[in-house]
């Protein structure tokens, strides 16, 4: 199932989709996501993200948990927290903010180590 916010299009308030979403409009709030979010170049969201994979070439202003990988295209800009497994990033991209990877410490570290 594959879900669209079309240009020009606004929501305010919380979206839970159950397959992949695009953003071509702008979306201000929170959105669960059980597939893949993909923000087109002129979509814009302003809140917070739950998803498995995210591919953004447009902007992000807020908060990403990602459970899988999240590709910041050279087009896209997020100011804001980023929480994901694997982080792709493009030339040009924007990034500002933080990002944490869970898992990549716990790997590195002895399970005997004190």
């Amino acid at each position: 199932m594959y879900n669209a916010i079309t240009s020009g299009s606004k929501i305010i308030g919380t979206i839970i989709a159950d397959g992949d979403i695009r953003i071509d409009g702008t979306v201000e709030g929170e959105m669960q996501c059980a597939g893949k979010v993909v923000i087109g170049e002129k979509g814009l969201v302003k809140g917070t993200i739950a998803c498995q994979n995210a591919e953004i070439m447009g902007a992000l202003d807020g908060k990403i948990v990602n459970s899988q990988t999240l590709a910041l295209r050279s087009s896209g800009k997020i100011k804001g927290e980023v929480q994901t497994q694997t982080l792709i990033v493009e030339p040009n991209a924007q990034f500002n903010g933080s990002c944490t990877m869970p898992g990549t410490n716990a790997a590195a570290k002895p399970a005997n180590a004190k």
